[in-house]
């Protein structure tokens, strides 16, 4: 049976008041409540998670969704559990009060957030969807939009998607080739989408989808795309439901993982010639409208591979304290010593210890972003608004791709631990190794993440704001000098080793830029990397600083901080001391990677032919 899940609340309110800075947080206008009810958010979103949530995961992956004349039944229990989900109040978590939600800040949307992937992937899909199309149309529709669909997000009694891909266009967008004819009052949309996360299921009233399309005589690219809302069901004058849009669900996907989850081929205008929309904002924005979207679900799917990783975990942990085999090192001379539990053994130590140090860094860097998204939208100053905002589009590439490579690695190490058990589909594991692959891949792969980084973070502000926040690391750095503890300074001694390596990076690819585009680019999911390995380390180095003085202050959780600084240590010794060869991949491999013609690759499959 698989290890049930239990949320790890401690490290969360570590992260959350000692990293994060919530208290700071929660003295930004409107956030006045939040230090007070976070703990008590975070556990009964725990007591959710671990009861409602976790048992149907399973059950809802052999079962999956079914498709039949267009309408999809999700798993057993989906629907009383997104009811309750809905009822108490958490898809309305971080929006405003003026549209029924708790106002509380999107620093507390990633615990939770977390703890709802963690538990069962393929049912916090639909949700978090509904909180990333609140934010779209808040930002940027209309009153009447707001007025009419918003309010319904929030409660749940619609839900919301983003219709993006389409079979020609994956990840290039600029192919996109919807079209939204002008009708009067509204637009016919037509054409296919794919890959559409929950856009048919039986979970709620209606389905509201937000769905990229081009005007007549649009501009070529995605200069030329616009975004309209597409609901399920059309609306009354007095925002009551009324007849059904002609949009509809051709087919869902078979797939490796989140079986719950239904993925969609959604065909707009098929039966009447085109579906009703209305333009979102105005027109050939679009796609500025839907990286609002868009970027809101490439943080909440890194936190995905952060939950993921932490489920893979604690199972892999449970077994290695259950399993017995073979004897304990110290004990292989006497044959009469019992065998122990394969915790006792160095390489299974040493990958558990691997999975927990990593998981830590990605969910301290994961929350700290979180807060200056907070931050640069609510501070007072002006100034520390952009610095925040130029730090959280740095970082929003980062988090989404690197903890969700990570997590793929951290759930084949848990595999690893349960050894043949692993292969086993009762053992749960290999769900969870299943699940976590589509992470480093939707809403952007890692390698776009890394183009992004590079392209749009590093070289078009002339890497201005990765120079300032190396910077900032730097003068943290500066502060462990005067530490007494030899892990403290084991721990500095790798940072500084990492805070040179992303700053010999990135000068490198921006002087390869002028003259060698494709030697910029080339490594850039290194470079991505590197920044998780070195910013994690940031913080996991500034969590040693703490749990330094909370250990010498002789606190009442010492043991707690104690682990804390081994951990760090391990961090720092195993992971951020790959900031060496990354640092030489970068710098001195870049011009190596073009190097093989394209015919060249299929050489070595040709029998060589006597002279």
């Amino acid at each position: 049976m698989p290890q049930p899940y239990r949320a790890p609340l401690r490290d969360m309110q570590f992260v959350l008041r000692e990293l994060a800075g919530l208290d700071e947080v929660a003295k930004l206008p409107g956030f006045e409540e939040a230090s007070d009810v976070a703990d008590a958010v975070l556990e009964e979103a725990a007591v959710f998670a671990s009861e409602v949530l976790d048992p149907l995961n399973a059950p809802g992956d052999r079962e999956g969704c079914t498709w039949r004349n267009g309408e999809v039944t999700t798993p057993k229990g989906f629907k009383e559990a997104y009811k309750q989900f809905a009822r108490a109040g958490w898809i309305g978590l971080p929006v405003p009060g003026e549209y029924g939600g708790q106002g509380l800040p999107q620093l507390m949307v990633g615990p939770t957030h977390e703890m709802w992937s963690a538990a069962n992937l393929g049912f916090s899909n639909g949700p978090g969807l509904n909180q990333n199309a609140i934010e779209t149309l808040e930002l940027t529709g209309n009153d009447e939009q707001k007025h009419h669909y918003i309010p319904k997000l929030v409660s749940g009694e619609w839900t919301g998607t983003m219709n993006l891909t389409e079979p020609q266009a994956g990840s290039d967008l600029a192919a996109v080739r919807t079209k939204a004819i002008p009708d009067g009052d509204h637009y016919k949309i037509s054409g296919q989408k794919i890959f559409i996360t929950f856009g048919e299921h039986d979970l709620s009233q209606n389905i509201v989808h937000l769905v990229l399309a081009r005007l007549p005589g649009a501009p070529e690219g995605t200069k030329g795309i616009s975004m309209f809302v597409v609901p399920k069901f059309l609306l009354k004058a007095d925002g009551s439901l009324g007849e059904r849009n002609d949009v509809w669900c051709a087919s869902i996907e078979h797939k490796l993982g989140i079986n719950g989850n239904p993925t969609c081929t959604m065909n707009f205008g098929e039966k009447t010639g085109g579906a009703i929309g209305h333009l979102v904002g105005q027109p050939h924005r679009g796609m500025e409208y839907m990286f609002i979207m868009m970027n809101a679900a490439r943080y909440g799917v890194g936190v995905q591979g952060i939950g993921l990783a932490d489920r893979a975990y604690q199972s892999a942990l449970a077994f290695a304290k259950e399993r017995v085999q073979g004897r304990d090192l110290k004990d292989m001379a006497s044959r009469s010593a019992p065998p122990v539990t394969i915790i006792h053994h160095p390489d299974v130590r040493r990958m558990l210890m691997s999975m927990k140090a990593q998981i830590e860094a990605m969910r301290a860097l994961a929350y700290v972003t979180a807060a200056s998204l907070d931050i640069a939208n609510r501070h007072p100053d002006e100034k520390v608004r952009a610095e925040h905002k130029a730090f959280i589009e740095l970082m929003t590439p980062v988090v989404k791709g690197w903890s969700t490579d990570t997590a793929i690695e951290i759930c084949s190490t848990a595999l690893q631990v349960f050894g043949g058990m692993g292969f086993i589909e009762e053992t749960g594991i290999a769900q969870q190794y299943r699940d976590v692959r589509i992470t480093s891949i939707y809403e952007g792969t890692t390698g776009i993440q890394a183009l992004d980084l590079v392209g749009r973070k590093l070289l078009r502000d002339m890497g201005k704001t990765a120079m300032r926040v190396v910077g900032d690391m730097k003068t943290f750095a500066a502060t462990l000098e005067s530490s007494t503890d030899p892990d403290v300074l084991a721990i500095r001694e790798q940072f500084v080793n990492g805070i040179d390596a992303v700053a010999a990076a990135s000068l490198a690819i921006g002087k390869n830029a002028p003259t060698d585009i494709a030697a910029s680019f080339a490594c850039s999911v290194p470079y991505l990397k590197l920044w998780g390995i070195v910013a994690g380390g940031w913080q996991m180095a500034r969590a040693a600083a703490i749990a330094e003085k909370k250990i010498a202050a002789n606190d009442v959780e010492s043991e707690f901080y104690k682990t804390k600084l081994a951990t760090a240590r391990f961090f720092a010794d195993h992971v951020l001391s790959q900031a060496a060869w990354l640092r030489h991949e970068i710098v001195n491999g870049s011009s190596s990677v073009m190097r093989v013609s394209e015919d060249a690759f299929e050489l070595d499959r040709k029998v060589m032919t006597p002279a």
